[in-house]
Protein backbone atom coordinates (compact mmCIF):
# COMPACT_ATOMS: atom_id res chain seq x y z
CA UNK A 1 0.00 0.00 0.00
CA UNK A 2 1.64 3.34 -1.01
CA UNK A 3 1.88 6.34 1.23
CA UNK A 4 -0.85 8.21 -0.41
CA UNK A 5 -3.40 5.37 0.22
CA UNK A 6 -2.31 5.27 3.85
CA UNK A 7 -2.79 9.14 4.06
CA UNK A 8 -6.18 8.81 2.81
CA UNK A 9 -7.43 6.22 4.83
CA UNK A 10 -6.03 7.65 8.23
CA UNK A 11 -7.74 11.16 6.77
CA UNK A 12 -11.24 9.16 6.53
CA UNK A 13 -10.78 7.56 10.20
CA UNK A 14 -9.77 11.28 11.62
CA UNK A 15 -12.43 13.08 9.75
CA UNK A 16 -14.54 10.63 10.89
CA UNK A 17 -13.76 10.71 14.57
CA UNK A 18 -13.99 15.16 13.81
CA UNK A 19 -17.41 14.49 12.50
CA UNK A 20 -18.80 12.26 15.37
CA UNK A 21 -17.89 14.33 18.22
CA UNK A 22 -19.57 17.43 16.69
CA UNK A 23 -22.60 15.33 16.29
CA UNK A 24 -23.24 15.71 20.09
CA UNK A 25 -21.12 19.47 20.15
CA UNK A 26 -23.35 21.10 17.77
CA UNK A 27 -26.45 20.93 19.55
CA UNK A 28 -24.75 21.92 22.77
CA UNK A 29 -23.49 24.74 20.77
CA UNK A 30 -26.57 26.34 20.30
CA UNK A 31 -28.82 25.08 23.30
CA UNK A 32 -26.06 24.75 26.67
CA UNK A 33 -23.23 26.14 25.85
CA UNK A 34 -24.51 29.75 25.69
CA UNK A 35 -26.00 30.09 28.97
CA UNK A 36 -22.97 28.83 30.37
CA UNK A 37 -20.50 31.55 32.15
CA UNK A 38 -16.79 31.34 29.93
CA UNK A 39 -13.58 33.15 31.04
CA UNK A 40 -12.55 36.23 28.75
CA UNK A 41 -10.31 34.54 26.17
CA UNK A 42 -12.51 32.19 25.19
CA UNK A 43 -12.26 31.89 21.42
CA UNK A 44 -15.92 32.71 19.52
CA UNK A 45 -17.37 29.61 17.99
CA UNK A 46 -16.66 29.74 14.43
CA UNK A 47 -13.06 28.84 15.27
CA UNK A 48 -13.41 25.80 16.61
CA UNK A 49 -14.15 23.88 13.04
CA UNK A 50 -11.37 25.17 11.00
CA UNK A 51 -8.93 24.59 13.56
CA UNK A 52 -10.28 21.24 14.70
CA UNK A 53 -10.18 20.07 11.23
CA UNK A 54 -7.00 21.21 10.67
CA UNK A 55 -5.66 19.43 13.63
CA UNK A 56 -7.32 16.25 12.28
CA UNK A 57 -5.76 16.40 8.75
CA UNK A 58 -2.03 17.11 10.71
CA UNK A 59 -3.13 13.76 13.08
CA UNK A 60 -3.86 11.66 9.73
CA UNK A 61 -0.62 12.69 8.31
CA UNK A 62 1.84 11.94 10.81
CA UNK A 63 -0.21 8.68 11.53
CA UNK A 64 0.00 7.87 7.30
CA UNK A 65 3.57 8.71 7.88
CA UNK A 66 4.15 6.48 10.75
CA UNK A 67 2.75 3.51 9.28
CA UNK A 68 4.81 4.05 6.48
CA UNK A 69 7.27 2.84 8.45
CA UNK A 70 5.99 -0.14 9.34
CA UNK A 71 8.08 -2.43 7.53
CA UNK A 72 11.28 -0.98 9.27
CA UNK A 73 10.39 -0.75 12.42
CA UNK A 74 6.97 -3.00 13.02
CA UNK A 75 6.95 -3.19 16.73
CA UNK A 76 7.94 0.19 17.21
CA UNK A 77 4.99 1.61 14.71
CA UNK A 78 2.69 -1.00 16.05
CA UNK A 79 2.87 0.74 19.34
CA UNK A 80 2.52 4.19 18.34
CA UNK A 81 -0.26 3.61 16.34
CA UNK A 82 -2.10 2.56 19.25
CA UNK A 83 -1.31 5.08 21.28
CA UNK A 84 -2.02 7.23 18.10
CA UNK A 85 -5.83 4.95 18.03
CA UNK A 86 -6.11 5.43 22.03
CA UNK A 87 -5.84 9.37 21.68
CA UNK A 88 -8.05 9.73 18.80
CA UNK A 89 -10.72 8.00 21.15
CA UNK A 90 -10.07 10.04 24.18
CA UNK A 91 -10.24 12.93 21.83
CA UNK A 92 -13.80 11.90 20.56
CA UNK A 93 -15.29 10.60 24.12
CA UNK A 94 -13.92 14.31 25.61
CA UNK A 95 -16.61 15.93 23.60
CA UNK A 96 -19.44 13.57 24.63
CA UNK A 97 -18.54 14.11 28.41
CA UNK A 98 -18.30 18.10 27.95
CA UNK A 99 -21.20 18.69 24.99
CA UNK A 100 -23.40 15.74 26.02
CA UNK A 101 -23.12 15.19 29.34
CA UNK A 102 -22.59 18.84 29.69
CA UNK A 103 -20.20 17.47 32.60
CA UNK A 104 -16.82 20.20 32.33
CA UNK A 105 -15.54 18.29 35.20
CA UNK A 106 -15.48 14.84 34.32
CA UNK A 107 -14.08 16.29 30.72
CA UNK A 108 -11.04 18.44 32.49
CA UNK A 109 -10.40 14.66 34.22
CA UNK A 110 -10.15 13.58 30.76
CA UNK A 111 -8.66 15.99 28.57
CA UNK A 112 -6.15 15.81 30.82
CA UNK A 113 -5.46 11.99 30.38
CA UNK A 114 -6.31 12.78 26.61
CA UNK A 115 -3.23 15.23 26.80
CA UNK A 116 -0.54 13.13 28.47
CA UNK A 117 -1.47 10.00 25.71
CA UNK A 118 -0.95 13.02 22.70
CA UNK A 119 2.47 13.66 24.19
CA UNK A 120 3.06 9.93 24.66
CA UNK A 121 2.23 9.60 20.77
CA UNK A 122 4.09 12.64 20.18
CA UNK A 123 6.66 10.96 21.55
CA UNK A 124 6.93 7.73 19.88
CA UNK A 125 6.02 9.65 16.65
CA UNK A 126 9.00 11.61 16.20
CA UNK A 127 11.44 8.64 17.18
CA UNK A 128 9.73 6.99 13.55
CA UNK A 129 9.64 9.68 11.58
CA UNK A 130 10.08 13.85 12.53
CA UNK A 131 8.00 15.46 10.69
CA UNK A 132 5.19 13.01 11.92
CA UNK A 133 6.25 14.28 15.37
CA UNK A 134 6.18 17.55 14.70
CA UNK A 135 2.64 17.61 13.13
CA UNK A 136 1.58 16.53 16.44
CA UNK A 137 2.81 20.33 18.05
CA UNK A 138 -0.11 21.95 16.97
CA UNK A 139 -2.34 19.06 18.51
CA UNK A 140 -0.58 19.50 21.44
CA UNK A 141 -0.70 23.25 21.92
CA UNK A 142 -4.28 23.36 21.25
CA UNK A 143 -5.07 20.55 23.92
CA UNK A 144 -3.32 22.26 26.15
CA UNK A 145 -5.35 25.35 25.92
CA UNK A 146 -8.89 23.78 25.42
CA UNK A 147 -7.51 22.13 29.17
CA UNK A 148 -7.25 25.37 30.41
CA UNK A 149 -10.42 26.67 28.98
CA UNK A 150 -12.62 23.52 30.00
CA UNK A 151 -10.46 24.39 33.59
CA UNK A 152 -11.82 27.82 33.58
CA UNK A 153 -15.47 26.94 32.31
CA UNK A 154 -15.84 24.13 35.71
CA UNK A 155 -14.90 27.04 37.54
CA UNK A 156 -16.24 29.33 36.74
CA UNK A 157 -19.78 27.46 36.86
Amino acid sequence: MNKFVKITIALIICLAVGYSASTVTRPSVESWYPTIVKPFFNPPNWVFMPVWTMLYIFMAIAAALVWDKIKEQTEKVKTALLFFLIQLTLNAIWSYLFFGLKNPLLALIEIILLWLMIYETYLKFIRINKISGYLLVPYLIWVGFAAILNASIWWLN
